[in-house]
């Protein structure tokens, strides 16, 4: 069913494609200055005689003519031809662009590019078989109607979060790259030229360096055709897609500069050091002029509130003015735009209504996808058109130079941007930026440009047309495969959420926090001032009404709300309305109440005052500039000593003390074996026999056999006979305590008296009474 459905399409198609040609049997050819459409014609003698016959049938019609009835049905297609023709294209191309999407299997395996090359191919050979010239496409049509739209819809929606987190990279890859890329080109096909034929000899190293230049630059319709297709991560997109935007100004330059080299008889240092200098006056002169018509626009969409219908207009033409005013001193025009989308975007989006925004943003897709597919369907016609001059060498080389120098080039910088990113581009992300390097019909258009009588433009553009269809059929259809074999993060379709919005303006707050306290003037730092100034004074002159004072946090609430009630009457779900809908979103689906109704919650200036004094008193000011922390120059605590000095203090008296006890007492002994404890009671057991008449005295019963710990024994009173022990009181706890931990004194002299006691002026020596009697029973004898 969908191929039968796809067929019909393709007869519809083929119809409307012939209803041109067989008009144009009959009618005049067209004039050189027709917009987007030039013929080739096979010499100059056809158009003497295209002429001669137009100038004998306008002669021809005077007044000798024949009196003719009133005419019921006329046809002239002549004066309507110009206009019937383009929008007979742009509906074979919208036509074309439903049709593919008719069958998914087609879509999904073939990118939308190469079909549309292919039914350019298919149209062309159809109009060169009737008999007719098929058109080329414009070079200046294409830079001045078909190109603005895309990159216009790219600046205007462009991510800025991660493009300006990615700039540095973005501008290695840009103008680092683009530059290796040309240079390396251009200097190996020169020596291609001088070991190839007779023919390639001819063409010089200026006239390679130029080719090199235009083949090098990416293309941003290419890369935006088939990335948008297989959904990359974010990071990658923004990376390809932001090389191919920025590396407009580097192309621009050094097409100019060979272009006008080419042409001198001697070329000096100083025309190198204009030409370089031309690359700043280029690239930021464009940057400038976007600057100016994006805060133009802005300032304008503020006093709209009254007639919200011409609101989508002052953006597209400010931003087409934008770019014609860049291409009129030969600057950036893409640059032009994409500064002038991305300064306007913000405070455009406030000023005007939801409405306005919709229409800008439908039709600025409707725009860019239209243009995209003539650029491509054009691209295929004109390929059949020719004219063409083969060269294999050169071509072959071509091709085979322009994939090393693309692989080597982001080789070399990713492994000098590893070393200062943070976010490490692994080497899957390399071999997809190297192998998304697609070319398109930017360089087909330039190389149109050239003149034939300094260049051989017609070998330049064959060889550029097989990279362009190398890059765009092989490397377009096969990096959907290799993305999934490769395993690479793909982009994830989520809706931003409160949630995110507070976290990620939380960690922005405290990493720019982090860079004020090391001192660090980094990416945080800048981007917090320029928000810091965008808040004080920007938007108080662009932004109408209480919008310009609304935190972000709170406009982004709003607009999340706005969202949310949109496609709850859009689901027509307004009579069934869930219990998680606010009142916000209530309030946005009816009419915008006036702003007089609107309560603003308001302080007085006693107030205020009062507020920024008790935090300017209690609160550090964490936006001073700090030094750069330095162990050489860390300020002294002026207490670090007199601590220091006490702590010494505290330890040497509480080592005098131990040493004095260690003095007073004698070290206790190891206590003895089962064997040899029992061969000394065996010795002398006098010595150790116990008093007879201390029966109500408590005695310790030591079994030596058995030695226990001496932590079991209990606290007695003291005698005057008999084996008592008395236990001094512990010492309350001190500061010594807490910086020497060790046993108490009390649990060492238990030890040492159990053991072998020595004497010490607080223990009472157990074993004298019985010492003196055996003394008085040697008396005796």
């Amino acid at each position: 069913m969908g191929k039968k459905v796809f067929l019909n399409y393709c007869g519809y198609i083929f119809i409307l494609a012939l209803i041109p040609i067989v008009f144009s049997e009959s009618s005049y050819p067209p004039e050189s200055g027709h917009p987007g459409i030039t013929y080739v014609y096979d010499s100059p003698d056809d158009i003497q005689h295209e002429q001669h016959d137009s100038t004998n049938h306008s002669q021809g019609g005077g007044h000798h003519g024949k009196k003719k009835a009133f005419p019921v049905l006329d046809l002239d297609y002549t004066r309507i031809r110009m206009p019937f023709e383009i929008a007979l294209w742009i509906l074979l191309a919208s036509l074309m662009k439903l049709g593919f999407h008719v069958i998914p299997t087609l879509s999904n395996v073939v990118p939308e590019s190469c079909l549309l090359i292919v039914v350019g191919l298919l149209v062309g050979g159809l109009i060169k078989a009737v008999g007719e010239t098929p058109p080329v496409l414009n070079s200046d049509v294409f830079f001045l109607f078909l190109l603005p739209p895309i990159i216009l819809d790219a600046g205007y929606f462009l991510p800025l979060r991660p493009f300006s987190e990615n700039l540095g990279t973005i501008l290695m890859f840009a103008v680092v790259g683009t530059l290796w890329n040309a240079f390396f080109l251009g200097s190996l096909l020169f020596a291609v030229c001088q070991i190839g034929g007779e023919d390639l000899r001819n063409v010089g190293l200026l006239a390679n360096l130029l080719f090199g230049s235009i083949i090098s630059a990416v293309d941003p319709v290419a890369v935006l055709a088939v990335f948008e297709e297989i959904h990359i991560n974010e990071l990658l997109h923004i990376l390809v897609f932001g090389e191919s935007l920025l590396n407009d100004a580097v192309t621009v330059v050094l097409y100019h500069l060979f272009e006008e080299y080419a042409s001198l008889e001697q070329i000096t240092f100083r025309d190198i050091s204009l030409g370089f200098l031309s690359f700043l006056v280029v690239a930021l002169g464009g940057v400038f002029v976007g600057l100016v018509y994006g805060i133009i626009a802005a300032f304008t969409s503020r006093f709209t509130s009254h007639i919200r219908v011409i609101e989508p207009l002052f953006v597209f033409l400010y931003s087409y003015m934008a770019y014609l005013s860049a291409e009129l001193f030969h600057l950036s025009g893409i640059m032009a735009l994409i500064a002038t989308g991305v300064v306007m975007r913000p405070y455009v989006e406030a000023n005007i209504s939801h409405k306005s925004h919709t229409t800008i943003k439908y039709f600025l897709k409707m725009w860019s996808s239209v243009s995209e597919t003539l650029i491509f369907i054009f691209l295929g016609v004109s390929t059949v058109a020719g004219p063409h001059k083969w060269n294999w060498p050169y071509v072959i080389s071509t091709l085979i130079f322009c994939f090393v120098s693309r692989v080597l080039g982001v080789l070399g910088l990713t492994w000098f941007l590893n070393k200062f990113r943070i976010v490490k581009l692994t080497p899957k992300d390399q071999f997809i930026i190297a192998y998304g390097g697609l070319r398109g019909a930017i360089a087909f258009s330039l190389g149109y440009l050239l003149d034939s009588n300094h260049f051989p433009r017609e070998m330049f553009l064959t060889a550029i047309i097989t990279v362009i269809f190398f890059t765009v059929f092989v490397q377009g259809m096969t990096i959907r495969p290799l993305v999934e074999l490769l395993a690479v993060k793909k982009k994830q379709e989520s809706k931003r959420s409160i949630n995110e919005e507070i976290h990620t303006q939380f960690l922005d707050h405290l990493l720019t926090g982090i860079e004020d306290i090391c001192g660090h003037y980094g990416h945080h730092h800048w981007k917090d001032k320029l928000n810091r100034f965008n808040k004080t004074y920007v938007k108080k002159c662009l932004i109408a009404g209480e919008r310009s004072t609304e935190p972000q946090l709170i406009a982004f609430y709003h607009k999340m709300e706005m969202k949310q009630a949109i496609e709850l009457v859009e689901s027509g779900g307004i009579g069934k309305i869930p219990s998680t809908v606010s009142t916000v979103s209530m309030q946005n689906i009816q009419p915008k109440p006036k702003l007089a109704e609107r309560f603003i919650p308001t302080l007085s200036k006693g107030k205020e005052e009062e507020i920024r004094k008790i935090l300017r008193t209690n609160l550090q000011k964490t936006r001073q500039r700090l030094r750069s922390y330095n162990r050489h120059t860390l300020v002294a605590d002026p207490y670090e000593d007199a601590w220091n000095q006490m702590l010494l203090r505290r330890q040497k008296v509480h080592q005098m003390e131990q040493r004095v006890t260690n003095y007073l007492t004698v070290p206790a002994h190891k206590l003895d074996s089962p064997t040899m404890s029992r061969a000394r009671v065996g010795s002398d057991p006098l010595a150790y026999e116990p008093k007879p008449d201390s029966e109500n005295i408590p005695t310790i019963t030591i079994d030596p056999a058995s030695p226990e710990s001496v932590d079991t024994v209990n606290e007695t009173q003291e005698e005057e006979e008999g084996i008592t022990m008395t236990v001094r009181e512990p010492p309350s706890p001190g500061a010594d305590d807490v910086f020497i931990p060790q046993e108490s004194p009390n649990s060492q002299r238990l030890q040492r008296c159990l053991s072998d006691p020595g004497p010490h002026p607080e223990e009472i020596q157990p074993f004298i009474p019985q010492k003196k009697k055996l003394i008085d029973f040697v008396k005796g004898l």
